[in-house]
C-alpha cells in the first residue's frame, strides 16, 4: 500500500485560500515587484549623469537599458518553465537573489562595461521576479477575483514607479550620495522581501520528474539576442541595408527556426507550441509584443528628452513623469474593480489600445517647446491607455488555458512583451541615435559628432548658448520622431486586440483548477 504524503510546503492544493492569507503571501511578492520596478525607474533619471560620469555615447545609454532587457527577456520563458515544475517560493527568493548580486556589481562599478555586465545580472533577475510573481497570484487566485487584488499591486507600481524617479533624482542632485546609490537602493529591499517570501508564501510545491530543455533555451535566447543587438546597432554602426544586416537577420532567424524544431520534439519544451493553438494566448502574444515595442520604445527616452531638451534637472525629471504613472495606476486600478463586479474585460482591452494610440500620437507633436502642462496632459492619456491594456492581456490569456499551463503562457506573454520592448528600446534608440548624429551635423557640422558618427550624449553645462539651443531642438525633435514611429504599432495592437473573443471568467483558482483536471484525468484512467 502507497501512501502519499502532501509537499511540507504547504496546505492541500484544493484549499481555497482566505482573503487574509492571501493578502499575507501577496506581502513578500509585493515588495519584490517593488523591488524590480525601482530598479528601473530610479535609474531612469540618472542615465544621463551616468552617462556623462563613465564617458559613455548614446548608443551606451540605449545598451544600459536594452542589456536588462535582453536578460529579462531571454530568461522569462526558463523561469516560467521551471515554475510548472520546481518550488516557485525557491524560484522567486533565487531570482530577488541574483537581482541583489546584479545590483550590488552595478553600484560599484568603475566603466560602462562592468555596468553593462551587471545590468545583464540584474536582468535575469528581473525575469524571474517578473514572470513568477504574477504565475504565483494566478496559483492563488481565481481570474474573476484577480481585479480586486491587481488594484493593490497597481498601486505597489504606481508607488515604486512614481517613487523611483523622484529617489533618482535626490540621489544624483545630493553630492555626498551620487548615482551608485541607484543601484544599491534596492539591495535591503530584495532582501526584506525573500525573507517575507519565506514566512509568509505557501504554495504546493508539484514535484515530478522533468528534463528541462536547455537546448532550446539555448537557441531562443541565441536567436533573440542575435535580432536584438543587430536592431540595437543597424543604423549606427552600420547601414539597415548591409551586408552586416543581411547576416545577423538570417543568422537570428535560423537560430529560432531550430528553435521551433526543437520546440516541437522536446519532452518538456521551455515554450509548449500547442498553447499557440489558443487562439485567445496567439493574439495576446502579439498584442503584448507590439504594447512592448510602442511603450518601452517610447517613453524609456523621456527622461533623457526632460534633461536635455527641456533642462530639467534628475528631481524635476522626476516629477515630470508623475502624469503618466497616475493615468495608469488610476486606469488599471479602477479597470480591475470593474472588471471583478461585472465579469467583462474585451472592452478595456479595445479602450485601452485606442487610448494608447492617442498618446503616442499626440507625444508626436512635443518639441523642445512644448510647455509642462501639454507634455503632462499627453502623457496621462497614454498612461490610461496602457493602464487598462497591460496586465489584462494576461489576465485573458490565463483565463482561457488549462492550470497546467499557467505558468508557461505567463511566461511566454511575459517574455513576447519583454522582447517587444526590448526590439522597442534598441531600435528605436538606433533610430534616436542616427536622428540626433544627422540634425547635430546638419546644423553645427561634421565635427560635432564623434566615436564613428555617433553623438556623444551632451554636458548642457558645458555647452555655449547657441549651441545649448540647437542641441536642445535636435533632442525635442527626434524624441518626437520616435513617437510617431510607435503611434503605428500602438495602431496595429488595437486591431489585433479587437480579434480576441471574450470568455467568462473563471471562478476558481490556478490551484483549485489543476487540482480538478488531475482528479478528471485519474478518473479518465480508471
Amino acid at each position: 500500500m502507497t501512501t502519499t504524503v502532501p509537499p511540507a510546503d504547504t496546505a492541500d492544493v484544493g484549499t481555497r485560500m482566505s482573503r487574509r492569507e492571501v493578502l499575507q503571501a501577496l506581502s513578500g511578492l509585493m515588495v519584490g515587484m517593488f523591488v524590480s520596478i525601482l530598479a528601473s525607474t530610479v535609474v531612469a533619471n540618472a542615465l544621463p549623469r551616468i552617462i556623462a560620469d563613465l564617458n559613455g555615447s548614446q548608443t551606451v545609454y540605449t545598451w544600459i537599458v536594452t542589456s536588462e532587457l535582453l536578460a529579462m527577456t531571454a530568461t522569462v520563458p526558463l523561469w516560467g518553465k521551471m515554475a510548472d515544475l520546481y518550488s516557485k517560493k525557491l524560484l522567486i527568493q533565487l531570482s530577488l537573489g541574483l537581482f541583489v548580486v546584479g545590483s550590488l556589481i552595478a553600484g560599484f562599478t568603475p566603466n560602462v562595461e562592468v555596468l553593462l555586465l551587471s545590468r545583464v545580472v540584474q536582468g535575469i533577475g528581473a525575469g524571474g521576479m517578473t514572470a513568477l510573481a504574477t504565475i504565483v497570484m494566478a496559483a492563488m487566485i481565481p481570474p474573476r477575483e484577480l481585479g480586486r487584488y491587481a488594484g493593490i499591486f497597481g498601486a505597489v507600481f504606481g508607488v515604486g514607479t512614481i517613487a523611483g524617479p523622484l529617489i533618482g533624482g535626490l540621489l544624483v542632485d545630493t553630492s555626498w550620495l551620487g548615482w551608485r546609490w541607484c543601484f544599491l537602493i534596492g539591495v535591503p529591499f530584495s532582501i526584506i522581501s525573500i525573507a517575507l517570501l519565506q514566512r509568509t508564501l505557501h504554495l504546493p510545491v508539484v514535484r515530478r520528474k522533468a528534463k528541462i530543455d536547455w537546448l532550446g533555451a539555448l537557441l531562443i535566447t541565441s536567436g533573440v539576442s542575435t535580432l536584438l543587438i543587430w536592431s540595437s546597432l543597424a543604423g549606427n554602426k552600420f547601414d539597415w541595408a548591409s551586408g552586416w544586416t543581411a547576416l545577423m537577420v538570417i543568422g537570428g532567424l535560423v537560430l529560432l527556426a531550430l528553435a521551433v524544431v526543437v520546440e516541437s520534439r522536446a519532452a518538456e519544451p521551455i515554450v509548449p507550441l500547442s498553447i499557440f493553438r489558443n487562439r485567445t494566448v496567439s493574439l495576446a502574444t502579439i498584442a503584448s509584443v507590439l504594447v512592448g515595442v510602442a511603450m518601452f520604445g517610447g517613453t524609456v527616452f523621456l527622461s533623457q528628452y526632460f534633461q536635455i531638451s527641456l533642462g530639467k534637472s534628475p528631481t524635476v525629471a522626476g516629477l515630470m513623469s508623475l502624469p503618466m504613472i497616475f493615468g495608469l495606476l488610476v486606469s488599471s486600478t479602477v479597470a480591475g474593480q470593474l472588471i471583478t463586479k461585472y465579469g467583462r474585460w474585451k472592452a478595456y482591452l479595445v479602450a485601452g489600445a485606442a487610448v494608447m494610440t492617442v498618446g503616442m500620437l499626440l507625444l508626436g507633436t512635443i518639441d523642445a517647446d512644448t510647455s509642462v502642462v501639454v507634455l503632462s496632459i499627453y502623457m496621462a492619456v497614454l498612461g490610461v491607455g496602457v493602464g487598462m491594456l497591460m496586465q489584462n492581456l494576461v489576465l485573458a490569456a490565463q483565463n482561457d488555458v488549462p492550470a497546467h499551463e499557467l505558468g508557461a503562457t505567463t511566461s511566454v506573454l511575459t517574455f513576447f512583451r519583454s522582447m517587444g520592448g526590448a526590439i522597442g528600446v534598441s531600435a528605436l534608440g538606433a533610430v534616436l541615435a542616427s536622428r540626433v548624429t544627422s540634425l547635430t551635423t546638419d546644423r553645427l557640422g561634421p565635427a560635432a559628432t564623434t566615436g564613428g558618427g555617433s553623438a556623444e550624449v551632451p554636458d548642457l553645462s558645458t555647452l555655449p548658448e547657441p549651441v545649448l539651443r540647437i542641441v536642445q531642438d535636435v533632442y525635442g525633435i527626434a524624441t518626437a520622431d520616435l513617437f510617431l514611429v510607435g503611434a503605428p504599432i500602438a495602431l496595429l495592437a488595437l486591431i489585433v486586440v479587437l480579434f480576441i473573443k471574450e470568455k467568462p471568467l473563471h471562478t476558481l483558482s490556478g490551484d483549485e483548477r489543476r487540482a480538478q483536471e488531475e482528479a478528471a484525468a485519474k478518473v479518465a484512467i480508471h
